[in-house]
């Protein structure tokens, strides 16, 4: 089932997510909706409270930077193959020198900025099963997960630009949070009411 993607303003969005377990309710159908969202809004990663719901968990599919002609073969293949489950993930480290890329955000849509993140990063996290991993990422897929696990700590990439930057976007985002945009997917605003 697609599912409605909070919008920028939405108190849901600032809120760090809370630690789930296996027995959390629905979860593998919860899963299963937040794919089929993230596919229909043609997104690299999705988070719990993108969808309303404050929890640690987001999902990530690296396909769509796998077609990036810019990238070397191995990168395409390490991200045409990269499609993960993240569940109470916790950030161990972050190391490497810091770059710049260009990001976007569904809850924010026709908002892009360079945020500067560091490349490497180790990760304890569950899997849709619940099992434990501890992993290191890098590159472009460390950036994505950087990016999600963000938002499970209430935390959105404008909030990680300059106060100048931030000043010139201010319209832009309150006219995202009042709903005047236009966009191809399911979205939810502050000032509309949940439809149960």
């Amino acid at each position: 089932m697609i599912l409605p993607i909070v919008a920028y303003g939405d108190p849901v969005l600032k809120k760090p997510g809370t630690s789930i377990t296996k027995d959390y309710p629905n979860i593998d159908n919860l899963i299963v909706d937040m794919f089929e969202t993230m596919y229909n809004a043609y997104g690299v990663g999705l988070a719990a409270p993108q969808i309303g719901l404050p929890i640690r968990l987001f999902i990530i599919d690296t396909l769509p930077f796998s077609e990036d002609d810019d990238l070397s073969q191995e990168e395409q293949n390490e991200l045409k193959d990269f499609k993960r489950v993240f569940i109470n993930a916790k950030i161990i480290k972050e190391e490497g020198v810091e770059w710049a890329f260009n990001e976007g955000c569904l809850s924010i849509p026709d908002v892009r900025e360079d945020v500067i993140r560091q490349p490497k990063i180790y990760m304890e996290y569950l899997d849709e099963n619940f099992n434990a991993q501890i992993e290191e990422f890098n590159g472009l897929i460390a950036r994505v997960i950087q990016h999600e696990y963000d938002h499970i700590d209430g935390i959105l990439f404008t909030d990680r630009l300059s106060t100048l930057k931030k000043r010139l976007l201010k319209g832009k985002l309150a006219n995202i949070s009042k709903g005047k945009i236009n966009v191809d997917y399911r979205m939810r605003f502050p000032n509309q009411k949940k439809k149960r």
